[in-house]
């Protein structure tokens, strides 16, 4: 009896800790910190959670290959979680875009098939739907591409968030050089949303991109009265400067207020900003 009762304790204190290094990890993970997150997860037992927190973290270090390898492990270990097959969609989208033009294609089809598989599994995964959407705008036809694909796909945001409805449909009017509509929907998911910093970056960043610097600058004004110190801004508004070629001592500073910055996974990466700081140097 007192065996059986200390193998039951020990075997709780186990699944405790266990928790314990997952939550850790996921925290760190938060903070970017992705090699620290991984030190404390790969000695973990292999389960859904821990594999995929592992497949996020290489994904994060850019390590596509071995990102892939541990989310196709968390689907086997539950293959009804949506979640899973949205990072591995995730993955493959990475490796499309990384490969050479023999593999791209292969690639690019698992990543639509993944994320066609995560939304049937889930039809309110707002990400997966959103990366779908992003894909059938961006792909071709014979990888299962098409504008009137995005544009059904949309209806489904539309009950899930109205301001990210108009901001997917500002997406597919742009890539039809439907630039007025484009506008026009950008406008109204900020009118929807006027808080949410992302959605006034989305209109300046379009401003911008029209060559409408004035206008843009407006906004981005507007974005700092919400959120002054936002990554996403520092990070949007140094990218629009140094892409109409101006202000470029603004954009060096603005980067480097970024790169300071507590950033999280959902942030650009930092070797982006530091891409665009060499750009700006002159470098």
């Amino acid at each position: 009896m007192r065996t059986w009762i200390a193998s039951v304790l020990l075997t709780v204190t186990v699944l405790t800790a266990g928790e314990a290094d997952l939550d850790r990890a996921n925290k760190l993970y938060e903070r970017t910190q992705y090699v620290e997150s991984l030190k404390l997860l790969l000695p973990l037992a292999p389960s859904g959670p821990v594999l995929e927190s592992i497949g996020k973290n290489y994904f994060m270090m850019g390590e596509f290959k071995k990102a892939q390898e541990y989310f196709e492990k968390a689907i086997a270990a539950d293959p009804s979680n949506s979640g899973y097959q949205h990072w591995l969609g995730k993955t493959y989208g990475r490796r499309a875009e990384t490969s050479s033009f023999i593999t791209a294609p292969g690639y690019a089809s698992k990543a639509r098939q993944s994320f066609e598989k995560a939304i049937a599994l889930d039809p309110k995964n707002s990400d997966a739907i959103n990366d779908l959407v992003e894909y059938y705008v961006e792909a071709p036809g014979f990888l299962g591409g098409g504008l009137d694909k995005a544009d059904a796909l949309t209806k489904t945001i539309g009950s899930l968030d109205a301001a990210e409805y108009q901001y997917a449909q500002a997406v597919i009017a742009e890539h039809r050089k439907e630039f007025g509509s484009a506008e026009q929907h950008l406008r109204r998911a900020l009118d929807l949303a006027p808080r949410q910093v992302g959605r006034v970056i989305d209109l300046a960043k379009f401003l911008s991109k029209q060559g409408r610097p004035q206008e843009s600058d407006a906004v981005f004004d507007q974005a700092e009265k919400i959120a002054p110190n936002d990554p996403k801004l520092l990070f949007a508004k140094a990218d629009a400067y140094i892409r109409s070629k101006r202000n470029l001592d603004t954009a060096k500073m603005l980067l480097e207020r970024y790169l300071k910055s507590p950033l999280t996974p959902d942030d650009p990466p930092r070797a982006e900003a530091e891409k665009l700081l060499k750009i700006a140097s002159g470098v």
